[in-house]
């Protein structure tokens, strides 16, 4: 046996990046922010304070007073502006010192770090950028064709907290076509992906497993297919739009946001949410019970997901068969984000196309459910 074959592969994880990622992250619903009082949220390695002021504007600065360091999270809205609890310093959602009540004059240098915000589609987002660059116009997030039309559910949301991990192993998920059957239970029988610029999508057609729950319709027939395509605009926000094949010919139609925001290098806060098209035969409320009924399920796969990055290792060398996917191009591609815009290369946003040949994967993977399934008729079988 040659001394290359002995050779024995090494794990490699360089400690994940203290930078965080340039582009826009969305801290949640609007509905979750509501006015009157201060809401605290971490994100970026430090204390956000997001408030809405008397004119309905949502702002988020930095969440400690630049006199003495209070806390503004516990602060108080005083018409356009935040009151520090310690000194009760004014700030308005620009950063800029509005007024100190005991004092002649504002400080001219009194400014604090105000973040970029936007509402779009019940979500609010906020521009992160190490550079303190303005987003550029090829960042922008694509709206949401059916948020706010009567014919669409609206949003079922899902939040939690990610702990000991880095999110780039949220993202390694669009490249990994593998997964999807050993975690998530459905067969990929089409698989592609597309990198160009900012945006990296994902094109999949599936199959449910038989031996495995899958979501129902309202008169709870099972899945039998589904099309899905996914889409990162920017480091961390997804838009998904799926469409589900019932096995009585019903179809529904969903969009399902997968979002997340870095607390600090190895912690962050994931999002999601769906929302349908209602099917004709149902009300407004039916509709939405549906709506919840299928997020329900997609949460069971992003705990599923959740439960392996918990307990994986971070690998920077990871070892790859053909069937793996464009993981290092993907890899390349969200550097763009980790690093000044001076610095960013052609080869990080030129378009990159791969689609996997699902036929070896499926003929296993069908062996495997037929294998699976005569076991169990058998189990049932023996119980009788």
């Amino acid at each position: 046996m040659s001394a290359l074959s002995d050779e024995v592969r090494q794990i490699e994880a360089q400690i994940p990046p203290s930078r965080f990622a340039r582009g826009w992250h969305c801290l949640g619903l609007v509905r979750d922010f509501p006015e009157g009082e201060p809401h605290q949220v971490n994100a970026f390695g430090r204390k956000l304070v997001v408030f809405a002021t008397q004119d309905g504007q949502i702002h988020v600065l930095d969440g400690y007073c630049r006199h003495m360091g209070g806390d503004l999270t516990q602060g108080t809205i005083k018409g356009d502006s935040i009151a520090c609890p310690f000194h009760d310093w004014r700030w308005g959602g620009n950063g800029k010192c509005t007024g100190i009540p005991y004092a002649r004059r504002v400080p001219p240098l009194a400014r604090t770090q105000a973040w970029q915000t936007l509402v779009q589609d019940g979500m609010l987002f906020v521009w992160n950028d190490p550079e303190g660059n303005p987003p550029p116009a090829e960042a922008a997030i694509p709206r949401i064709e059916g948020y706010d039309d009567p014919d669409w559910t609206d949003w079922v949301w899902y939040t939690t907290t990610i702990e000991g991990t880095n999110c780039r192993e949220l993202i390694d998920n669009i490249v990994d076509m593998a997964h999807f059957f050993y975690v998530h239970g459905s067969f990929p029988i089409y698989f592609k992906n597309i990198f160009e610029g900012h945006v990296a999508s994902q094109f999949m057609n599936g199959v449910g497993r038989d031996d495995v729950a899958r979501p129902r319709s309202a008169n709870a027939a099972k899945s039998s297919e589904y099309t899905s395509a996914a889409s990162y605009y920017g480091p961390s926000f997804m838009i998904n739009e799926i469409r589900y094949l019932f096995e009585d010919s019903s179809e529904v139609s969903t969009v399902l946001i997968n979002c997340h925001y870095p607390i600090d290098a190895n912690s962050f806060v994931l999002q999601y949410g769906i929302m349908a098209k209602k099917p004709m035969e149902l009300d407004d409320n039916e509709a939405q019970a549906m709506a919840m009924k299928m997020g329900n399920f997609v949460r069971l796969g992003f705990e599923q997901d959740v439960d392996i990055w918990r307990s994986k290792t971070r690998i920077d060398n990871p070892l790859l068969c053909e069937e793996d996917g464009p993981v290092y191009q993907l890899r390349r591609w969200y550097e763009q984000f980790y690093v000044d815009v001076a610095d960013v290369t052609e080869e990080m946003v030129e378009r990159f196309e791969f689609e996997i040949d699902t036929t070896k994967p499926n003929e296993a993977w069908r062996r495997e459910v037929e294998e699976n399934l005569t076991k169990h008729a058998a189990s049932v079988g023996r119980s009788d």
